[in-house]
Formats: structure tokens, sequence, C-alpha cells
């Protein structure tokens, strides 16, 4: 449940505006009382999503790993609503399913162009924007569950992620002097989006509900229910928290598979590895 008043007055910037979480994101800020300024790749789904809004809100298209693009999105934020104190991070890309050996350069480095530097440069200008108004203001950074735990697919996306919580680290120490507060949200498996194009694929999204179901909520998350961890973070109810990773992910990161609990011997891995590489792959 949204709390009118608790983002009252406050101008925030969700990067990734127009998909799944980011557009949850920016509603929930939104509903809090934040004016809200929605960036995406797609600027026509932006402003869709900002005219949706119930509150003061604009869309803007940028692409967040260029310079010029994430400078023009907080110059015009700043320009429209006269201040910027809230970033949320958010903009990703999946990137390839292919297997290592099969995984190009030129994937590997899109992915971390937006994933990594994008965030890089949203940090840098959300610092400067600050130190130009004077102000204090908090940031959050969407993780993931790929930052905490690895994998054999979905390279670029898990590298990139795990380099994330680096950018944390850094700015946190950066800014608690300064007052400035940057903590990251880590979803587990929500439906959205993200992965429409690799749908069909293992791991995509047709089979999310199958995955998530042995978390131990048993369930897919909701890209609201990551939202309201988005939300506290920026809030004043997070005063005394920076460089925190908030696990939104059902308590899969958690699990010990090790465990008979945690689901230990419940598969085949001989399968699953016929499966994943294929037998030519496998002595």
């Amino acid at each position: 449940m949204s709390r009118p008043d608790r983002l009252a007055g406050q101008v925030a910037v969700v990067t990734g505006g127009a998909g799944g979480l980011g557009a949850a994101s920016a509603r929930l800020l939104s509903e809090e009382g934040a004016s809200v300024v929605v960036v995406d790749l797609d600027g026509d789904r932006a402003a869709e999503v900002a005219v949706s809004l119930p509150g003061p809100a604009i869309g803007i298209a940028a692409d967040v790993s260029s310079e010029a693009d994430v400078a023009g999105y907080v110059a015009a934020a700043v320009e429209r609503f006269g201040r910027l104190d809230l970033h949320h991070l958010n903009a990703g890309v999946p990137g390839s399913f292919a297997a290592l050996p099969d995984l190009s350069l030129a994937d590997f480095d899109r992915v971390l162009a937006v994933n990594v530097s994008g965030v890089f440069l949203g940090l840098r200008e959300a610092f400067r924007c600050y130190q130009a108004q004077g102000t204090t203001g908090n940031i959050v950074i969407t993780a993931s569950i790929g930052s905490l735990q690895g994998s054999a697919d979905l390279l670029a996306y898990q590298t990139s992620k795990h380099a994330v919580l680096g950018l944390l680290h850094g700015a946190a120490v950066y800014g608690g002097p300064l007052g400035v507060r940057v903590n990251a949200v880590a979803p587990g498996i929500v439906p959205t989006e993200l992965f429409a194009a690799n749908a069909t694929a293992s791991g995509g999204r047709d089979d999310m509900a199958t995955r998530a179901a042995t978390t131990p909520l048993r369930r897919a998350g909701r890209p609201d229910e990551i939202a309201t961890a988005v939300a506290f973070l920026l809030s004043d109810e997070a005063t005394y928290i920076t460089g925190a990773v908030l696990s939104a992910d059902g308590g899969a990161s958690v699990v010990s598979t090790v465990r008979p609990s945690g689901g230990a011997g419940a598969w085949d891995a001989a399968a699953h590895d016929r499966a994943f590489y294929g037998e030519e792959r496998l002595r």
C-alpha cells in the first residue's frame, strides 16, 4: 500500500521506466508524492507511462550508456521540476543466453555498457547534480539475484550485476559523508518483458513460474513488490541504511541446495547436464 505523503515535494528519476520494474517504481513513487522523470530508450513508452501517473511526470528518451544522454535527462528533470532528489537506476538488458564458448564479445560489451556503464554514469551525474544544487539525495540501483549467486547461463548479465555491487559500495562510501545514501534492491524471479526476446528458452520468461516455485515463498514476485522495496530505500524510513543490498527474491538467495530442505537430490544431475550442455559437449 502506498503512502501518499512519504515522498511529497521530492523529484525522482527512474531509468528503464517504461519496463515492468521501472514502470511499477515510477507509479509507486508518484503515488507517494514525488514528481517523476521516466527515462527509457523507448521515448514513446516513457511518455505513455508518465501520462498515466497520478502526479506530475515527464517522459524522456535516453540511452543510459551515453554520457550525453545521461547528462541530458538530468538537465531536463532539473529544467522541468527545478531540482532532482531521488534516483532509481534501473535500466538494464539481459543479453544473450549463449553458452560461454559461443558468447560474442559484442553482446558481452553491450550488456556491460548498459548495465554497468549506465549505472556508473547515472551515479556520477546524480552526485554532480547534488553538488550543483547544494543538496543531498538518495539513490537505489537495481541489482539482481545474479549479483549474489552464480550460473552458467546469462553470463554477461550476471557479470554486469556483480559489477554493479562494486559501484554500489564505492558510491555509498563516497556519498555517506555528503549525506547521500546509495543502496540496491536485488530482485529474484519477477516476470516482466525483460526476457521477452528469449521467452521460450530455458531460463527465459515462460518458465519463470516453474523456477520460482522452488523458492521458499513458492512463487514469482510482482513488479509492485520490488517497487515497494525501492520506495522504502529512497524514503526517510531508511535514514541509517546505505551500501545495503535488499534481496526481494522470495528467499531464493538464502537456500542451501545441498540440504534436504533446499531440494538436495530432487533432480537428476546427469539429465540436467545433458539438457543444458548437450551430449556432444559432455565426456
